[in-house]
């Protein structure tokens, strides 16, 4: 099983634009994301994909592989896709650029869903941590999932859910880390369907592939980190760094 990661790294972030080369511990983010992926050892190879000649400089000339996409895309899926579409590949894992605290453990655990599903009944793996704070439940900026007993998505959302009608109900509450694993013919499918109302709605990629029908298995991981979407993401990542 080939299997390779793709970090997928826009320039122009709408809540944060240039969020990637800001500074983090001496480095980029985009380069601290880049060599924590590559220092997992779980992968044939790692590339960011850009539409950005900053970027891409920033990787290449600090020796890593970095591709520029030929075209305009809405989301980071899109981009993977027209990247690994000659590749003879059968994995291939999206880390965001975002997401310096990329960790071996939890990649670890996407892969094993793939190598353990022998008759390719998943489309996908995607990671989840069980979150408690009042504040990060009800923050639109936090991708909450809710998923059945075998831990596959049901949906997706920015919205609280469960809604907490019963507070006594003992519903847990999981945040969504945008890390997906997928097989390389379901990415591809998502690149040729046409986005839904529900994604539209949300704004939430991964929303597509269950408008769709496609199965995302949802694998729980006590690793935290941090996600820089703001500048104050960017505080908290830097002195959890040190």
């Amino acid at each position: 099983m080939k299997i390779i990661s793709m970090i997928p790294a826009r320039y122009a972030a709408s809540r944060f634009p240039g969020k990637l080369m800001q500074d983090l511990g001496g480095k980029t983010v985009i380069r601290r994301t880049y060599e924590a992926t590559v220092a997992t050892n779980l992968f044939h190879d790692v590339f960011v994909v850009t539409d950005s000649d900053i970027i891409y400089n920033e990787i290449v000339s600090n020796g890593g592989k970095a591709i520029m996409s030929k075209k305009e895309h809405e989301c980071g899926s899109d981009r993977i896709a027209e990247a690994v579409a000659f590749m003879d590949i059968d994995i291939v894992i999206n880390v965001q650029g975002d997401e310096p605290f990329t960790d071996e453990v939890s990649l670890s655990k996407l892969i094993d869903v793939f190598k353990s599903d022998n008759n390719k009944q998943i489309d996908l793996a995607s990671l989840m941590v069980h979150i408690t704070d009042e504040e990060e439940i009800n923050d639109p900026n936090t991708v909450k999932v809710i998923v059945d007993q075998s831990n596959f998505a049901l949906y997706f959302s920015r919205s609280p859910i469960p809604y907490p009608r019963d507070k006594d109900a003992g519903a847990k509450y999981f945040k969504h880390k945008g890390v997906y694993a997928f097989r390389k013919e379901a990415i591809l499918d998502f690149y040729k369907l046409p986005m839904l109302s529900l994604e539209a709605s949300e704004k939430i990629e991964c929303i597509r592939y269950l408008e769709y029908g496609k199965r995302i298995k949802m694998v729980e991981t006590s690793v935290q980190g941090v996600e820089i979407d703001t500048p104050e993401d960017l505080e908290r990542a830097k002195k959890l760094w040190k």
